[in-house]
């Protein structure tokens, strides 16, 4: 699974569970095995979550062209998921739907059900009894979800942009989201304290 090793090797999976385990610490350290600090990205009281996943995206996308640039990584190497537009949107929009009813997305469910929250634990429970639907009612939408196939699409290739005019683009979106985001938070935590 390149760019760490170009060939199948068993230390793939042993990197992945180290990642993995460090990914959940993290999670947890940052709160978010809390379904009130996810929630609170969707009522306006707490940015948290979305600032973190902000600064992730920012710096990986970063990072990797600055390691494409010095000759470091070879980002032809990097798998890139093919893109199915009807699926997208239909998964998007389940996922973010049982995201503001459930609090947890599937990682921060998981973190959450490690440390034992009674709460995170039914969450998985409809997590894997929706992978079970999905999975026995395939044959009924296999064409829709193999269907509007983009291939490897990449976001400024289709916004007409240049690579680096997008990240800068994204840099200064990423700068007006905090800021906008500090803003609400503080307005809302005025209107909480009033009452």
């Amino acid at each position: 699974m390149g760019p760490i090793f170009s060939t199948a090797s068993e230390w793939n999976y042993v990197i992945a569970l180290i990642i993995g385990i460090a990914f959940g610490y993290i999670l947890e350290a940052a709160g978010f095995s809390t379904s009130r600090k996810l929630a609170g990205v969707f009522y306006g009281y707490d940015f948290v979550v979305l600032r973190v996943f902000f600064t992730a995206a920012l710096t990986a996308m970063l990072g990797l062209a600055f390691f494409g640039y010095f000759g470091w990584l070879d980002l032809d190497n990097i798998y890139i998921n093919p893109y199915y537009i009807g699926p997208a949107i239909v998964g998007g929009a389940v996922m973010g739907l049982g995201f503001i009813i459930g609090g947890f997305c599937p990682g921060t469910s998981v973190s959450a059900a490690a440390i034992g929250k009674v709460d995170a634990w039914f969450f998985l429970g409809g997590v894997l009894l929706g992978a079970l639907i999905f999975d026995l009612a395939y044959p009924l939408y296999k064409d829709f979800f193999t269907g509007g196939a983009r291939g490897k699409a990449m976001i400024y290739e289709d916004l007409g942009m240049g690579k680096e005019w997008f990240m800068l683009v994204f840099v200064i979106f990423g700068i007006i989201a905090f800021a906008a985001t500090a803003i609400i938070q503080r307005k809302v935590a005025k209107r909480v304290n009033k009452y």
